[in-house]
Formats: C-alpha cells, structure tokens, sequence
C-alpha cells in the first residue's frame, strides 16, 4: 500500500490529461514512474476543454527526499520538448544555485537521456559555462537559470522548474520566470521541494496558500499535492513512515529508513523522511553530542601529519587557525575578532615552518583573497577546497563528532561557533552556512577543514633511494651467496 497524500488537488476525470504521455516517456527512459508521479502529472496536465491549455498555471509539490521527483521533473520536461502540442518549447530549469542547476542537468538529467532510445531526439548538450542546455531535434530546448533577478530577462519560457524552494528566503527565482512566461497561455510554474524551515519564506506561502486550495477543492489554476505527516505524528513508528513516504517499498527499504533514525539529528531526519517543517534554531551538532568530544587533556600530536586551515569572517573582520592530526586530534590554535584579517598570513607561515605543516582553506569562502599573501609569506603547501570537497569535508566532520572519533581541546570561540551552526544545502548535500546564522563559524570551518584534511590524507609511499643498492656480483667478494658462480670453476 503506498502513501496517500495528506493535501492534494482532486482529479477532474471529465478532463483530458496529458498525463498518460509522460508515463510513456517515463517507460522510454527505463523510469516508470512511482504512483505518486502518476498522480502528479494526471492532475498537473488536465486541459480545459474548451481551450485545451493547462487548467493549471502553477504546480507545487512537496515530497520526502529521495521520493524521485528528479525523475518525475525529467519526465515532464523531456514530454514537454517533444510531445507538446504547439510547436517548439523553452524550459527552465533552476535549483538553489546556477552550480547546482548545472550540476543536475549535466550530471543527472543527460546521463539518463543517452542511455535511453530518447537520445536521438537530442541535438546537442551545450556545456559551455552560464549556456548549459539540452537542445531537441525538434526545436525546443532545457535551459538552466542562475538564481538572480536578472536570470530570466529577455526569455520567453513555456515552463519553468523551481527545484529545491526550501532554500529559498525570498522569491527572486519566481521573479525571474514568471514574466517571462507571460505571452504563453500553454506555461505552467512547477515548484517542488522538501519542507523546509521557519526562514524558507517563499516556500512557506506555498504551502499555506496550497493547502488552502487543496482543502477548498479548487481544480483550476494551482494543483497543489503533498506529502508529509502530521506535526503530532509518533516519527519512530513505521506506520507512519509508510503513511507519508510515497516511494517507501518501492525504491527505499525501511531499514535504510530505521538507519536514518538511528543516525540523523531528529529535525534533519524529520525534514528529510517526513517531510515536516523544522526550525531554523534547532542546532545541528546540540550541546550534548559536541560537550562529549571536548575534553581537557587534547594534545595534538605534532609528530602525526599535522595539518593547518584557516577561515575568516570578513564582515566581523575576525578570522581563525585550527590545526589537527592524522589520528582525529584538533584545536582551534588562534582566534582573533575585530580589526582585519591582515595578520593571517604570517601567522600561518610562523606555525607551518614550526610544525611542518600544510595549510588548507575554504576556496569558495574569504580566505581565497588570502592566497597570494600566503605565498608571499612563504606558505607552500596550500591546498583550496571546492564546493564538492568542502561537502564532503562538512558531512565527515558532522558524523565525526557524532560517533566520537575526534576529540577536541576546549576553546569558547569554537563552542560559540557550533551552538550557533546552521547547515546551507548544496544539493543533496551541505556545507556550513556562513549567513543563516547570528555566530562567527569561521572556527568551526577551519576545525572541519583541518580535521578533514588531516585525517583524509593518502599513505606515505616508500621512496627508494638506488644509491643504496650499487650493484655488487652476488657470487663475488661481499656478494649475497659468497662462493664461485657457475662456469668459474677451474
């Protein structure tokens, strides 16, 4: 039995649906779709008999993660490329950031297209950076958008895909596209997302005004659909899981889901599984699991690979050291608030010629500016994170923590920096948000940097020295078998 919705507009079965058509192009793609899909798209794309264009104008959705609106958004986009009745049509599609929307077009949509029997209906995948899009044989195309006000300015857009609105504090993206759909009377807004939290403002409009017209039985202009269980719902019973969780028993096991709870902080596992809304203030890493990783008496072992990073908060003008070793032990060295940043770099090159250690930073935060004075101070070993490995670094440092394999010498700058962490979703993934909170976090990155690197790094190889091994006659004076060789016998 799969999950029923707890809000969702009612299907007007008098109606022609274009739904059909994307479950055919759903079984193309080897992605048939999940019932849930099924019933998005059937409703989604009803047409008004008389003018056979979308009753719809807006469609917001709200599934748990992993649900697979991914695929569904994929489905939908590729029938509207193809079989849309009207000629060639423009989609959009946008995420949380340009990245991000590239990253899902590049890597998740195109991928699925060419293993497909649909991938002769592709002209081209453009790549070139800020021009990433799928242009059909037909004429129509899939861009992605840059998440500004200025994005969709001088397009016309037939449809445009919000993904991942919880990220959003304002309504820019909506902004961007919407005008630009104005002259197509066929356009359809679909916004669809995870719940997210008291600082998702646009999302959360969405929601209250969807559920409004769900409840109200309204079946023209915003079909909205969504699953979640209620805020009073037990979130450590199965029944409940499968009473929100469209995909569960299809595409996910219920013990990944009883991992999940085991593993995750409750208002991530909330948020992500049940698709509840959270609090912006829940703090990711809570006093009790941090306070069990501080202890008095850590010493970092300079004899053990030792690491560097740094992070700065050019707003607050503070900015800190943090080093680590291979074997998970941390400290905040230095912590400096006021002023400038400018001491940085030779402070940096003091301790690594002290501990022989490598230096690393965040490349996508303030620090960047700091390289070339790093350089000139004589700091060689600089490694920058990307997005993707800040990500990666992020997500180890939190399950660190969490399974107590690191251990950390107590610092108030560091303490101030967890209570008050936020997490930015990149994704499907996350880094440390450095807006969404009233803290400095810059000694809470340079920990993550220094612990990540310190522990993550590649085995030494042993370096061979061939002066060491002068050949020498084996059966000579001094050679290993110390008699005659054969044919020397006399």
């Amino acid at each position: 039995m799969t999950a029923k919705p707890r809000f969702a507009t009612p299907r007007s079965p008098e109606r022609e649906t274009l739904g059909p058509q994307v479950a055919a192009v759903a079984d193309t793609l080897g992605q048939s779709l999940l019932p849930w899909q099924r019933q998005v798209a059937d409703v989604a794309l009803e047409l008004l008999p008389e003018t056979k264009i979308p009753a719809y104008r807006e469609v917001d959705v709200l599934v748990p993660r992993q649900s697979g609106k991914t695929t569904l958004m994929l489905c939908v986009e590729v029938h509207r490329s193809l079989r849309w009745p009207g000629g060639p049509q423009r989609t959009i599609y946008s995420a949380q950031s340009g990245q991000d929307s590239r990253r899902k077009l590049l890597d998740d949509q195109v991928p699925l297209l060419r293993s497909s029997p649909l991938w002769v209906a592709v002209d081209k995948v453009a790549r070139a950076g800020g021009r990433e899009a799928i242009l059909w044989r037909s004429g129509s195309r899939i861009d992605v958008l840059a998440s500004n006000l200025a994005a969709g300015h001088g397009r016309v857009v037939d449809m445009g895909v919000l993904d991942e609105a919880f990220d959003d504090v304002d309504d820019r993206r909506e902004a961007a596209v919407t005008p630009a759909m104005a002259t197509r009377p066929g356009a359809q807004l679909w916004v669809i997302s995870t719940a997210g939290s008291d600082a998702s403002a646009y999302l959360r409009r969405k929601v209250e005004a969807g559920r409004a017209a769900a409840e109200a039985g309204e079946t023209e202009g915003v079909a909205y659909f969504e699953w979640s269980a209620p805020d009073e719902a037990d979130i450590d019973d199965p029944a409940v899981w499968r009473s929100c969780m469209p995909a569960l028993g299809l595409t996910i096991d219920e013990a990944a889901v009883r991992h999940a709870r085991a593993t995750m902080l409750e208002g991530e596992f909330r948020r992500a599984f049940l698709n509840q809304w959270t609090t912006a203030e829940e703090a990711v890493l809570p006093a009790a699991v941090w306070n069990a990783v501080v202890h008095d008496d850590v010493i970092v072992d300079l004899g053990a690979k030792p690491v560097l990073a740094i992070d700065a908060d050019p707003g607050r003008g503070s900015g800190s050291i943090a080093i680590a070793d291979s074997h998970g032990n941390l400290e905040l060295v230095e912590y400096r608030n006021g002023g400038s940043t400018a001491w940085i770099p030779d402070r940096v090159a003091e301790l690594a010629r002290q501990h022989r250690a490598p230096v690393v930073l965040d490349g996508t935060g303030p620090t960047q500016a700091l390289v070339a004075d790093l350089e000139a101070a004589h700091v060689r070993r600089i490694s920058s994170y990307g997005r993707s490995e800040m990500a990666t670094a992020c997500g180890m440092f939190y399950v660190a923590v969490a399974d107590e394999r690191v251990a950390v010498a107590p610092h108030k700058a560091l303490d101030d920096a967890v209570a008050g962490a936020r997490k930015r979703h990149v994704g499907d993934q996350w880094v440390w948000a450095r807006r969404e909170t009233g803290s400095d976090v810059s000694p809470l990155i340079a920990a993550t940097l220094a612990f990540h690197k310190a522990t993550n790094q590649p085995k030494a190889s042993r370096v061979v020295n061939m002066n060491d091994y002068a050949y020498r006659d084996p059966y000579g004076p001094g050679g290993a078998l110390g008699f005659p060789a054969p044919g020397r016998l006399s």
